[in-house]
């Protein structure tokens, strides 16, 4: 991260009174408040959506409602080596954060977040951590760990309970180090001592969130002790949850813009959309923050609602970022305005994605079908074309191949989904169409660009690996599809491919 020197007041408790000039800053009492959550894993996602909810009731005019979100403030937890930079920001800014909307029109609003009132650094001190966990004060742990964070199997949806740092954690006596891990043990205390257990919240993009928490945090436990499974499969809920909002990661640009626009120098702000939408199961264990009364759905399926989501937003980024980086664009604004791209995303949504939805009570899918490729075009979030690119054996795997299976199922159509297939496969050679070579960022990286090699000597290559596509080479339709699309790619580029897809 560059070292900046930039105008402005660095944001901490103390200066709060001097910047409340030229930004909305907290007028609630922070330390009155009590961390009732505690959540894995701080990151833009999580502070531009809980966090901000959580700041929405205790900024409330309502003294009722302020009231009744004084015991629901947040304690994040990190466990990775690269938390230990947020850990710090943290620690500097007393758990303070610049949060700065960008429209469309070029209008931003920024405001400063205080209900995040502490941070732990599990590497540092785990057995302060799962201390806290198990205090009755600590009623809900929320997760945002990323769609590999949940240590399954992407195809079998199985718990690789093989994985070394889960076999390290379940040694006798070890002091745990995953999520899994601490979690569990923190439960194990709070059964041991007659404490209610909190709910557990995931609030990553994958389809039944919570019942993957569920099935991942229960395979850890039972690996454990059996009888602790038991009780934690009776007696914990885990919610199911959809977030909508379109976070950008924050850059230097980021940082000189809060300090040039509201004077505040922040380490770590979060920049996003104005757009944003929370749908969640209401199912809790031990009660919840009275979120009815700011952005969030409480309903009791959440399921058509992340199916939407799933399958039109996130596998609609994952149709933009491949195509688009072979065209040379590197910002999704600039490559949703092309029309070509912003037809084909339409004609994917419209032909593949929506078919294979439930019905969305209170939702229209037209328009908001509309409204994604407005929010991706809009200029000032600058998201990047390879944020998007990150990361794909975790996200195509669960966002667009459940498309793919139900429309095979169905005989519909999948020439546009397998397009996307064959558009990731060709991005993963590492070379673009200009013959500069393409920095993939992915778990698997060297699996994927093996088998993305391999397509002189076998064009299925790519989709050999049936831990990322299961049984889709057998399947004579989608292979179809998917080598014409991969051979439009590799003798006529990704503009032309696209033209031909739309005919």
């Amino acid at each position: 991260m560059t070292t900046l020197t930039l105008p402005g007041i660095a944001l901490t408790t103390d200066a709060l009174p001097a910047l409340a000039a030229t930004v909305r800053v907290p007028a609630y009492d922070r330390t009155a408040l009590t961390a009732g959550i505690m959540h894995f894993g701080v990151g833009g996602f999580h502070r531009a959506h809980q966090a901000l909810m959580i700041d929405d009731l205790l900024s409330s005019d309502d003294p009722e409602t302020q009231g009744l979100a004084r015991d629901w403030a947040i304690c994040g937890i990190g466990v990775l080596p690269g938390d230990a930079h947020m850990r710090d920001v943290m620690a500097a800014q007393n758990g303070l954060y610049t949060l700065v909307e960008k429209h469309a029109d070029g209008h931003l609003e920024g405001r400063v977040i205080g209900s995040i009132i502490d941070y732990m650094f599990a590497p540092d001190d785990v057995e302060a951590v799962i201390e806290r966990m198990s205090s009755p004060e600590v009623k809900i742990v929320s997760l945002t760990v990323t769609e590999g964070g949940y240590n399954i199997n992407p195809v079998t949806g199985a718990f690789d309970i093989g994985n070394a740092q889960v076999q390290a954690d379940l040694v006798p006596g070890a002091a745990p180090a995953t999520v899994f891990g601490i979690t569990v043990e923190a439960l194990r205390r709070r059964r041991d001592r007659g404490v209610t257990p909190f709910t557990v919240m995931s609030c990553d993009n994958l389809q039944n969130n919570g019942e993957v928490a569920h099935r991942t945090f229960l395979a850890f436990a039972t690996a454990r002790d059996t009888e602790l499974a038991a009780w934690i499969d009776a007696n914990v809920s885990f919610p199911n949850s959809m977030v909508d909002r379109i976070t950008p990661g924050t850059t230097d640009a980021d940082r000189a813009l809060v300090a040039e626009t509201f004077g505040v120098i922040d380490a770590w702000p979060v920049v996003c959309e104005p757009f944003f939408q929370w749908v969640l199961q209401d199912s809790f264990t031990d009660g919840r923050p009275p979120y009815e009364q700011v952005r969030t759905q409480l309903v009791a399926d959440v399921e058509p609602y992340e199916l939407m989501k799933l399958r039109l937003l996130n596998a609609s980024h994952q149709g933009l970022c491949y195509f688009a980086h072979l065209m040379g664009y590197r910002l999704v604004h600039d490559a949703a305005a092309d029309p070509l791209i912003a037809g084909f995303l339409r004609a994917y949504m419209d032909r593949e994605g929506t078919p294979t939805l439930k019905p969305v009570p209170g939702i229209d899918l037209e328009a908001y079908k509309s409204e994604l490729i407005a929010r991706f075009s809009n200029p000032n979030v600058r998201d990047t074309v390879a944020r998007l690119c990150n990361e794909t054996s975790d996200r195509i795997p669960k966002w667009l191949v459940p498309v793919i299976v139900d429309q095979l199922a169905a005989g519909r159509s999948v020439e546009l989904s397998a397009a996307i297939v064959a558009s990731w496969a060709r991005y993963a050679e590492g070379t673009d169409e200009q013959g500069q070579p393409i920095e993939v960022a992915d778990r698997l990286r060297d699996r994927v660009m093996l088998n993305a090699a391999g397509f002189a000597a076998d064009r299925h290559s790519f989709l050999q690996d049936r831990d990322l596509f299961g049984d889709l080479i057998d399947n004579a339709t989608f292979v179809a599809a998917y080598d014409r699309a991969l051979e439009l790619l590799h003798t006529v580029g990704a503009r032309e491919t696209l033209v031909a897809l739309l005919k």
